[in-house]
């Protein structure tokens, strides 16, 4: 029990000795946990959001289609059922109400300078008919609901956000017509709206506009009178309907959890990806932490080497670094999770700020929260400290006659050498491995088996690349700067093992920058290459859900014009397909003008793609084809998704070696809509048209001129539409930058920390240097030279390391018909300078401190 309190009472002795230097290690944890925290808590605060709005809104019970979708159907309508069995509804026992309702969310609402009031964040705008049940979610704070066509209400978050007031005029543009109608009611959420844009209509103009014709809804809010139960009810309604296979019949709780299910996978994608980012973070902490106990053992050599030689065990100095780990976890952690609350907190608010709104009074913590990330961020640091406490362990009794600091340790280093080479060359060999696959799916295997070797092999051999590394980098840098540049470089190789950790740190986020960079500027520079190649179009028309009836006749009368030689309509139609040898699969058709042929050039392995436009006939692909075994002439049996079925004969089948409508299936729109009722053709996907000789820049301005009145409608031409791949990646990229930017904070606080502690390592040193004529601004460059170059090894590691990644990842993406290599080296050169404005901005304080230094107390130092 003794030895246990002498352990611990040594252990917080040294701790709060020593806490300014566990400061910046703790700020690692800090960071680390915070960030698993904050996510935890956001994406819980946001599922609970969703959950109480889904539950709030939905009726005891509701009765739907079987088929219905949340989203509405390729159609542009939602699905309906007929009013009749309203009246059918209220006849089973245990209804207290039942009404209509009416709901789509295919449609665009605009105000009176055609500005889109939709959500900017993803969010859906909704539109619908006012019912009693939407006073579960929602009350009138201003006018009233409307009582005809001319009228609309509109939710008090889009009034608010876009200035609307009542008698403000708002269009609703939907797959029947636009909608004219004067605000007469503002309606305000009584639950938290995430961002929805919300219209209400009187029940005839929603079925006429929204469904296209009267005497429908979507669906049946049914509430059950006192005493009985939303299941008995769910089960009274089903007999009364006489079986319910015909429609879909669902508790609130049903509905509630079938709405929330679509959001659940969304969230958890968005979680799982910010805990990966959360999981670098910690991994670069590592590094700071085990440098931090490897220099504080190292500096504290002598007097473990005393406590050695009056008694303490090799378990009791190893318990007694073990324990100082523990506490700076503890602190560390338990800070974290407080900052990672206010961290989510601030989420909430940056949603909010953007359109998503989210309350503060949904914030959910669960016990696991804070549990989960108490327990990472004490288990990491404590792993992260067992290397430097096995070491101080191993200190001699005889060390406490020596200088503080250990000796190297040969033959653990040349072993580690080895280790390290034989990590990188396995490495090295399964990333071409990678490049020689021939599926996708087996060369990721490979690719994900090399990056992770290479990772580990780069890390575990970092002493040894520091050795060469950093004499190359001092060669072509330092000389400039005579003694103080070669005492830097001296500085940096005096102890190539934390030099190695310290740029490992670095590397690692760099090394996914460089990585990540190369294969978004590839993915751009092959889809542009793709562009050039494959679109004849000149130009390219897209929609949000689709292109609604009014853009797309606009569109064709342009072609009346004389402006432009063809437009070509692209419709995507779910079937299932029978092959000749009797296998089924649910497959998309690209039901398209004979002309898409010209527009989107598609290599043929056999047959002619101008034939599949032919009456009966259609193409497949080149994979799809091998894969059952089909060839030109065979028919295949094509069920299409409410409609008949057809028997379509293969007249081409297209190559797969390409990105754009790769294992596309071709047909002609014509006989798409010959084997579908009218109400069932979908809605245009996207449409896409050839400029008439020498009229380019007119057709251009016509097209977009046409579509004018729905502004979800775009018209772009090919360099407009490469803009677009580039802005989306680009985009993309930046988020992904912005998250491994904490793990780039932490390891900038491993180079602050590794120069903060090696100073201290260095007093007496420095006191002698500064004896001798060593100045002060001297002695601060020496410093800021030293984690310069620390800080290019590391960058010079990651962005050979990433680039090497990125490059290995295109061979994959070129199976996918992505088969330009770009380097982006304007990046790569910008973050290497970057890396050296690290290094300044690291070595300010360590710097700053240094020089302040008493001489004579410096050289007295033991």
């Amino acid at each position: 029990m003794s030895a246990a309190n002498t352990v611990l009472k040594t252990s917080l002795r040294n701790f709060f000795a020593h806490k300014g230097r566990m400061a910046l290690s703790a700020v690692a944890v800090l960071l680390s946990v915070a960030f698993v925290t904050g996510t935890l808590v956001f994406t819980d605060t946001m599922d609970k959001t969703f959950d109480k709005l889904f539950t709030a809104t939905a009726s005891d019970v509701t009765v739907s289609p079987k088929d219905s979708e949340v989203e509405g159907n390729d159609t542009g309508r939602p699905d309906a059922l007929p009013a009749s069995l309203l009246a059918t509804v209220k006849q089973a026992d245990g209804v207290k109400s039942a009404e209509g309702a009416v709901s789509s969310m295919n449609v665009t609402v605009v105000n009176a300078d055609n500005k889109n009031m939709g959500s900017e964040n993803g969010a859906p705008t909704i539109a619908g008919n006012w019912t009693r049940n939407d006073l579960r979610s929602m009350e009138i704070t201003s006018g009233h609901a409307p009582r005809g066509p001319t009228e609309v209400m509109v939710d008090a978050d889009t009034a608010k956000k876009h200035h609307l007031k009542l008698g403000d005029e708002l269009r609703t543009i939907s797959v029947s017509g636009d909608i004219k109608a004067k605000i007469s009611g503002i309606a305000s959420f009584t639950v938290t709206n995430p961002g929805a844009a919300v219209v209400y209509f009187d029940t005839a103009t929603a079925q006429r506009e929204l469904i296209g014709r009267t005497g429908q809804f979507t669906q049946l809010n049914i509430a059950a009178a006192e005493g009985v139960s939303d299941t008995q009810l769910k089960k009274n309604v089903a007999a009364e309907l006489s079986g319910n296979g015909t429609y879909k019949i669902q508790t609130q709780q049903e509905t509630a959890d079938a709405n929330a299910s679509d959001v659940g996978s969304f969230m958890d994608v968005i979680k799982y990806a910010l805990l990966g980012f959360a999981g670098i973070a910690f991994l670069v902490g590592i590094f700071l932490i085990i440098n931090t106990f490897s220099m504080l053992v190292a500096q504290r050599t002598r007097e473990i080497g005393l406590m050695r030689a009056i008694g303490s065990s090799r378990k009791q100095v190893n318990r007694s670094v073990l324990v100082e780990a523990l506490l700076l976890g503890v602190v560390g952690s338990v800070v974290g999770v407080g900052a990672g609350v206010g961290l989510a907190v601030g989420l909430m608010k940056l949603m909010s700020a953007a359109g998503m709104d989210l309350s503060t009074d949904d914030l959910t913590v669960k016990w696991t929260t804070p549990a989960v990330g108490l327990l990472l961020g004490i288990v990491v640091t404590v792993l992260a400290a067992y290397l430097p406490a096995r070491r101080a362990g191993k200190v001699s009794p005889m060390a406490a006659l020596r200088d503080a600091g250990t000796p190297a340790d040969a033959k653990a280093g040349l072993v580690r050498a080895v280790i390290g080479l034989l990590l990188t060359g396995g490495g090295g060999f399964a990333l071409y491995l990678a490049t020689q696959a021939d599926k996708a799916s087996q060369g990721s295997l490979w690719l994900g088996a090399g990056i992770v070797a290479s990772l580990i092999g780069f890390v575990v051999v970092g002493p040894l690349l520091a050795g060469i590394v950093v004499r190359v980098i001092s060669a072509v840098l330092l000389r400039f700067f005579g003694p103080v540049g070669r005492m830097a470089e001296r500085n940096a190789l005096r102890n190539p093992r934390r030099t190695g950790a310290t740029g490992a740190a670095l590397m690692i986020g760099l090394a996914l920058v460089a990585c990540l960079s190369v294969v978004g500027s590839s993915m751009v520079a092959s889809a542009t290459d793709q562009l050039d190649k494959s679109v004849g179009a000149d130009f390219i028309v897209e929609g949000q859900g689709g292109i609604k009836p009014q853009a797309a006749d606009s569109l064709k009368k342009v072609r009346d014009s004389g402006l432009v030689s063809h437009v070509t309509e692209v419709k995507w139609v779910k079937t299932t397909l029978t092959t000749p040898g009797g296998v089924k699969e649910e497959e998309e058709l690209s039901a398209a003008s004979p002309s898409y042929a010209q527009d989107l050039r598609r290599e043929t392995t056999s047959g002619e793609l101008s034939a599949a436009y032919g009456k009966n006939a259609m193409s497949v692909g080149s994979e799809f084809a091998e894969r059952n075994d089909l060839k030109v002439g065979d028919t295949m049996t094509v069920a299409f998704h409410h409609g008949s079925t057809a028997k379509l004969r293969i007249a081409a089948i297209t190559s797969d070696d390409t990105a754009f409508d790769k294992g596309a299936m071709y047909t002609n729109v014509a006989t798409a809509e010959q084997y579908l009722p009218e109400d069932r053709v979908p809605l245009n996907g996207m449409m896409f048209a050839k400029a008439a000789d020498g009229k380019e820049d007119a057709a251009y301005k016509a097209l977009k001129s046409s579509v004018a009145a729905d502004p979800t409608v775009k018209v772009k031409d090919q360099t407009d539409y490469k803009e677009t791949l580039k802005d989306q990646v680009g985009q993309l990229l930046n988020m992904i930058y912005g998250l491994l930017a904490l793990a780039i904070i932490v390891a900038i606080l491993g180079v602050v920390n590794t120069l903060a502690l090696s100073v201290v390592e260095r007093t007496r040193e420095i006191g002698l240097m500064r004896a001798i004529g060593l100045s002060r601004r001297q002695l601060r460059r020496m410093i800021r030279l030293e984690s310069v170059v620390i800080a290019l090894f590391g960058a010079l590691l990651g962005l050979g390391l990433g680039m090497g990644w990125g490059a290995t990842a295109q061979k994959l993406l070129a199976l996918e018909g992505l088969g330009v290599l770009e380097i982006p080296w304007p990046t790569i050169i910008a973050v290497f300078i970057g890396s050296a404005f690290v290094g300044l901005f690291a070595a300010l304080i360590p710097a700053f401190r240094a020089g302040r230094m008493n001489v004579l107390n410096a050289i007295a130092t033991e």
